[in-house]
């Protein structure tokens, strides 16, 4: 087989939520570098503002809650008002919540599928809309290997990324005729604050945003579904998927990797737990059970 000529990443329109921080800010900086038209969305406008002035190349900062389908409309919108339609959308933005899942409050229940799951699902609707009419775009959904595996430790985060990764090869197929790629990331350890507090293990090292960022912009240039940071952790799954159960359980403890959402220090993640909790303004648990809770289960949709 051929190989595949890389598409130029210059000139092109970009739009990355969760943009102003981690994976998102670096990936942003690094399609600039290519010569990418980019927008970064996220929550906190005043920070988003800043971090595209400080990432230059006429990078845009918009506000962007993609827990609300209103909100995503407009960053959208936004974007193509100030550079032109979106050919890639990069739905970024995400959170991490830990712990045993049976102690694991509603409230924050809600949150991780809210912006793991909804945030994603509402992205890559209102994209796919858009590009199906120029027959062309690309949407690229960060995961992680925990969309392919299934630690202990973090139930619903784990959850939400197996959805992204289900939605990614599902979707693409609905849109084999129209021109449009779709790649699913998924990295492991990452070292930012999202990932602060985890350990490297034997079978999971760690990785940095500009690895990611870097896997990212190789996938626009060259499209590919399944995106493995680093590689060769795709080699791993791979080789240990069609084992029995029982055999994968003993690699992962082997490895330690069942351990990477369990062994991690609670100091380092306090300030990350802490943020996690106000990134869906309005379901605080406390603002959650004002909002209508009976003996912890949710009496009607939070939104």
């Amino acid at each position: 087989m051929a190989k595949q000529e890389p598409r130029p990443v210059n000139g092109k329109v970009v739009a990355i939520t969760g943009g102003a921080r981690g994976i998102g800010r670096s990936t942003a900086e690094a399609l600039v570098r290519e010569g990418a038209k980019v927008a970064i969305g996220d929550l906190d406008a005043e920070l988003t503002e800043q971090v595209a002035g400080e990432i230059g190349g006429a990078t845009v900062g918009l506000p962007l809650d993609v827990t609300e389908r209103e909100s995503f409309a407009a960053f959208l919108d936004g974007v193509e008002d100030r550079l032109g339609p979106v050919d890639v959308l990069i739905n970024n933005a995400g959170i991490m919540p830990l712990g045993d899942f049976a102690e694991e409050d509603d409230a924050t229940t809600i949150r991780i599928i809210d912006i793991n799951v909804h945030g994603v699902l509402t992205g890559t609707k209102l994209a796919v809309r858009r590009m199906r009419p120029r027959r062309t775009g690309h949407i690229i959904n960060v995961a992680s290997m925990a969309g392919k595996i299934s630690p202990p430790g973090g139930a619903t985060y784990v959850a939400s990324k197996h959805a992204v990764v289900g939605l990614t090869e599902s979707v693409q197929l609905e849109n084999a005729d129209y021109g449009i790629d779709f790649s699913v990331v998924m990295p492991v350890v990452v070292r930012t604050e999202l990932g602060s507090g985890l350990k490297e293990t034997r079978g999971v090292k760690s990785v940095g945003p500009e690895e990611v960022a870097a896997a990212i912009v190789d996938a626009i240039k060259v499209p590919k579904r399944d995106v493995y940071v680093p590689r060769e952790t795709g080699a791993i799954h791979k080789a240990t998927y069609p084992l029995p159960q029982r055999a994968q359980m003993a690699v992962a403890k082997a490895m330690k990797s069942d351990r990477i959402l369990l062994d991690i220090d609670h100091g380092q993640r306090a300030a990350y737990e802490d943020r996690a909790a106000k990134s869906e303004p309005g379901l605080e648990p406390e603002a959650a059970d004002e909002a209508g809770t009976v003996g912890g289960e949710p009496v009607e949709a939070a939104k």
